[in-house]
């Protein structure tokens, strides 16, 4: 639902559970040894799924049940976990049944269980304080490898306004020899269906006035992950199914877009929850008495809320959708994501301000929502627009320390629904860009005779950069410098004087003042000294990967200015340097350049990477561009005593 939280909550396990299932009559005879896997299905694979059908049967809105039967041979330990069954459930979802059976390497039988042999677990996040989700598990214990493990079970949902997501490939490690989805409706049912990635279409039978609906695959080998490459949904086969009707806790609606949904959203779950009593109004029209404009009042009205409340995920109300009203938050002084957007939402309305509350699919990993198939189940997030006339204001609401204006990367650049009274509308959230992922540094190093630096050193970061660094803004200061200590990662250096400023606007910076020292940081020998200036800024390697499947995908863009300053000891100078280089490529460009001022060596090192996707053929290239970054970032510079 749409609350700040783990993957682990019921609606991502219901998915989960949906990628592992199965339904089909299992046969007595069925012969399940392990030799008898093609090898191209073990290349690669921990586990492999021999035979999975799901089905799911709509009988009514308020009566979804999802059968399901699976056989699945685990290959090695890393797969003991494609074998464990995650049975979720709660007030709106029932386990109606739960057998399996065990088998060894050969296919013989040699155990079996029930649902008395799983465990009952909460599915509760470390943030929730009320939520009623549970889970039943089965994790098999194994003796030995390969071995085979059926399920069959059965689950009642009552509603029908989410329909999990069939996966034809659960998880890049599995390979499948056969899967079958079938959905089941009646025949005036209106469904929408989009397939993804589905070569061909799906049968249809009508059957005892019901309509069936299947698709096919077999002989799928396990998927080589990639580095760099896309969401998995941008290339894995799935059905995503939704109804034009649907009822959910006993609240019923109608759409096939996402104006139609919003609208739902509006009318059904926020509208009555804006309420706020006269004394607030009259407290927040006084806090904005004097302010100039409507984003003065919007920021003091934004920074009140964030003092007087907290984030904790209380999933009540429909589900989860619906937030709890704006007074109890006023009261309590806590809600999550969609209560405290709700709440500040209506704080905004006191002052006269328009605002729109967006649902959005979090994650740094920038997902959009689909515009060509509306569905309930595709954000996890909510945050809050406020177009104002000058400009459009984006707030993050479920933190107390985000500056105002700024979302970061959690939900930058990415398309979100917009619920208003005229229904829903998709937005595209502001992106952190190349330029603005900014990180500028400067240091004022002495280097001695010993070869052990010391120094200052200045780093400004913003953007990305600055989102990726300010959790370590409000911790005490000793922590600050063990994660700053293991943030540089460089032998023997010691860290002081930490100082930590913020500008905290709409283009918010964090502002790093220290002073270090580093021993032995220069090797000797004779009266040569062995000089790596670039001495906080190194680009990794990455692999090199042959025949290459997926696009390159570069999630986010950013830009590094590096500027170090070393004091030479005296009677030193350069006998022998790299020339300086100059690197241009699609990925972005690259730069570096050391001279000699005096007793001053001055290195300058400056990266651009750029975000984008990129054809498969061109990692050969991304590859490349990393290794020559790498190889030049650890050049040395070797000092000569006169």
């Amino acid at each position: 639902m749409w609350y700040l939280r783990k993957p682990n909550s019921m609606d991502k396990v219901l998915t989960l559970l949906l990628f592992l299932a199965s339904l089909d009559t299992f046969s007595q005879t069925a012969d399940y040894s392990a030799d008898r896997i093609a090898p191209a299905l073990k290349s690669r694979a921990s586990a492999v799924i021999r035979e999975m059908t799901t089905t799911v049967d709509m009988r009514t809105p308020e009566n979804v049940v999802i059968s399901i039967r699976k056989v699945i041979t685990v290959l090695n330990k890393n797969g003991d976990s494609r074998a464990t069954l995650y049975l979720p459930y709660n007030k709106n979802t029932a386990i109606k049944s739960v057998k399996g059976l065990k088998y060894d390497a050969s296919g013989n039988i040699n155990g079996k269980f029930s649902l008395n042999d799983f465990r009952d677990e909460s599915a509760v996040s470390n943030s929730a304080l009320f939520e009623d989700d549970r889970i039943k598990r089965y994790s098999p214990a194994a003796l030995s490898y390969p071995y085979t493990i059926s399920y069959e079970y059965e689950i009642r949902n009552r509603q029908n306004l989410i329909i999990p997501d069939w996966y034809a490939t659960p998880a890049s490690d599995m390979s499948v020899e056969n899967s079958i989805y079938t959905f089941i409706s009646k025949p005036a049912d209106e469904v929408r269906i989009k397939a993804y990635h589905f070569s061909g279409a799906a049968t249809e039978e009508k059957e005892d006035k019901m309509l069936r609906r299947t698709w096919r695959v077999s002989n799928l080998p396990a998927i080589r992950l990639e580095p760099y490459a896309p969401d998995a949904d941008d290339f894995l086969t799935r059905i995503k199914i939704a109804a034009v009707q649907f009822s959910y806790y006993g609240h019923k609606g109608s759409y096939t877009n996402w104006k139609e949904l919003g609208k739902w959203i509006w009318e059904d779950l926020l509208k009555s929850q804006q309420t706020l009593s006269e004394p607030v109004i009259t407290a927040i029209r006084n806090l904005v008495k004097d302010a100039t404009s409507d984003l003065e009042k919007a920021r003091r009205i934004y920074e009140y809320m964030q003092k007087k409340t907290r984030y904790i995920s209380v999933q009540v109300g429909i589900g989860g959708f619906r937030p709890f009203p704006a007074m109890d938050v006023q009261r309590l002084s806590y809600g999550d994501c969609k209560a405290l957007v709700n709440y500040t939402q209506s704080l905004l309305k006191a002052a006269g301000i328009a605002s729109e509350y967006c649902v959005v699919a979090s994650g740094s990993r920038k997902r959009s929502l689909d515009a060509d198939f509306a569905s309930m189940d595709q954000g996890d997030h909510v945050i809050l627009c406020v177009p104002l006339e000058k400009d459009t204001v984006w707030l993050e609401c479920t933190s107390q320390e985000i500056p105002f204006g700024f979302l970061g990367d959690f939900t930058d650049d990415r398309l979100v629904l917009s619920c208003t009274e005229s229904g829903g509308k998709l937005l595209r959230t502001p992106a952190l860009t190349t330029a603005g992922n900014l990180l500028r540094r400067k240091a004022i190093l002495s280097l001695d005779k010993e070869g052990n630096v010391r120094g200052k050193l200045q780093t400004e970061l913003s953007g990305s950069q600055y989102d990726d660094y300010s959790y370590i803004i409000h911790k005490p200061l000793a922590e600050q410098l063990k994660l700053l200590k293991e943030a540089y990662d460089i032998d023997n250096i010691d860290l002081s004087n930490l100082k930590l400023s913020q500008k905290t606007d709409t283009l918010p910076q964090i502002t790093e003042l220290l002073e270090l020292s580093i021993g032995n940081y220069v090797p000797r020998t004779g009266n040569r000294m062995y000089l790596i200036p670039n001495a906080f800024n190194k680009l990794g390697t990455i692999p090199e990967v042959r025949n290459r499947v997926q696009q390159v995908y570069l999630n986010r863009g950013y830009t590094d200015e590096d500027e170090v300053v070393y004091q030479l000891p005296e009677g030193y100078e350069i006998e022998a340097k790299a020339a300086d280089q100059s690197i241009t490529s699609d990925f972005g460009r690259y730069q570096f350049s050391i001279r000699q001022d005096g007793r001053k060596l001055i290195y300058s090192r400056k990266l651009v990477f750029n975000s984008g996707i990129y054809p498969a053929a061109k990692y050969a290239e991304l590859s490349s561009f990393f290794s020559q970054i790498s190889g030049y970032d650890h050049t040395k510079v070797v000092l000569k005593a006169n």
